[in-house]
């Protein structure tokens, strides 16, 4: 009879992970909006630009 026990997890190994994330950047009447979302979650910041000096 054949032994089909599956053999004992090795200290020490762990299962491959990788990091998924999606975000975005939008800049509409002197604000930018950035949101971010991954598997543990989504964030977001609201930001204002500062006003752009020219010398002439």
């Amino acid at each position: 009879m054949a032994d089909l026990a599956m053999p004992a997890a090795q200290p020490g190994s762990q299962p491959t992970r990788r990091l998924v994330a999606v975000g975005t950047t939008r800049h509409h009447g002197g604000r930018t909006i950035t949101v971010r979302a991954t598997e543990a979650g989504a964030t977001g910041t609201i930001s204002t630009r500062t006003a752009e000096v020219h010398r002439g």
